[in-house]
């Protein structure tokens, strides 16, 4: 859901919706579909670094989550948890949710299974539910921005693709034509997205940071730019060009809107995408430095651990740990997600 390749030419720059999707990456974990009749219910665990989805596609379920109202699903009904906490998915309050992992599972592929669930006197239920994995930061920023819980309904969502989507996700289940499993994942996916889509189209206008950057229009065009061309000698005055603002307006504005200084955040996203592509293969550290507008290794060395607090020799890829080290041993969790901006997420 994401690629290194730079965006087509004619591709929107003032679209902040775009801007933000365009660095979503997931991976699935599992995909589980179930078809239980009443009494049931199941108590998910929490699952670190990834999100999970629900989806009915008939009858109702109740999806219970501490601290939150519980919510009441139809068919129709999707539900999306940007951060992976414990809770119950069950057919009506209070009946018993055996953990999942004590369930019976019909294992259909490495990511797609049959759960066995409930099988009592009352209505039936059919459930699409997964989790989706979340490594690289940007996306693991972007969703510490989001609301822990997002819905939608099936009256919200009549019109457009997310129904469309929903009604051929409905029959791909129930067709089970040979390679259904991976039509069926695929357009799970595209919920996600487009769920997380009609958030960001309708995003608070108290939201602060890289989003609220994203949506002003002059900001935007600057934030897109060093998104795109994070290697360029930037200035706060070329990035006030970009932006076609003086450069103390840029400077105010930016930092009221984003909650850092443009050059920290840039600075900040070097690092971020440095991060990235040393988790991802073994790449040398002066080219990296080179490519990302640093003056020399050394540079590059001081900024990625002031801003991550490892040095980058702690997240090589393994194959590249082997051949050599820059020098550092820090013992630090490096699989934390790089703050991007400032100001609360939740």
């Amino acid at each position: 859901m994401h690629s290194d390749t730079p965006p087509a030419a004619g591709w929107q720059r003032d679209d902040p919706v775009g801007e933000a999707l365009q660095f979503l990456r997931m991976s699935a974990v599992v995909y589980c579909h179930s078809e239980p009749a009443a009494p049931w219910g199941i108590q998910l665990p929490a699952m670190p670094g990834c999100l999970m989805f629900h989806i009915v596609l008939q009858g109702s379920a109740r999806l219970e989550l501490d601290g939150e109202p519980a919510l009441q699903l139809q068919a129709g009904d999707f539900a999306l948890l940007t951060e992976s906490v414990e809770h119950r998915l069950l057919s009506a309050a209070g009946v018993e949710c055996p953990d999942l992992f004590s369930l019976q599972r019909r294992v259909r592929s490495e990511w797609f299974e049959e759960l066995v669930l409930g099988d009592g006197p009352g209505p039936r239920s059919e459930l699409l539910c997964g989790a989706l994995r979340v490594d690289d930061p940007a996306s693991l920023h972007l969703l510490a921005l989001l609301p822990p819980l997002l819905s939608v309904g099936a009256q919200e969502q009549q019109q457009g693709w997310f129904h469309s989507t929903l009604q051929l996700l409905l029959a791909e289940a129930r067709a089970r034509r040979p390679g259904h499993e991976t039509v069926t994942t695929r357009l799970a996916d595209i919920l996600v997205v487009q769920a997380l889509r009609g958030w960001l189209e309708q995003m608070p206008a108290t939201q602060r940071g890289w989003l609220r950057g994203l949506q002003d229009r002059q900001i935007a065009r600057a934030l897109a730019a060093l998104h795109r061309r994070p290697g360029q000698a930037w200035s706060l005055e070329t990035l006030a060009a970009e932006a076609g603002l003086s450069r103390s307006a840029f400077a105010e504005r930016f930092s009221r809107l984003v909650d850092l200084p443009a050059m920290e955040y840039l600075t900040r996203w070097r690092i971020h995408l440095a991060a990235t592509r040393l988790r991802r293969r073994p790449v040398p550290l002066a080219r990296l430095a080179d490519e990302l507008g640093y003056a020399s290794e050394a540079a590059f060395h001081r900024a990625f651990k002031r801003v991550m607090g490892v040095t980058p020799g702690s997240l090589r890829a393994p194959a590249q740990a082997e051949s050599g080290d820059d020098g550092g041993h820090d013992d630090a969790n490096s699989e934390n997600p790089l703050p991007l901006a400032g100001g609360p997420g939740r």
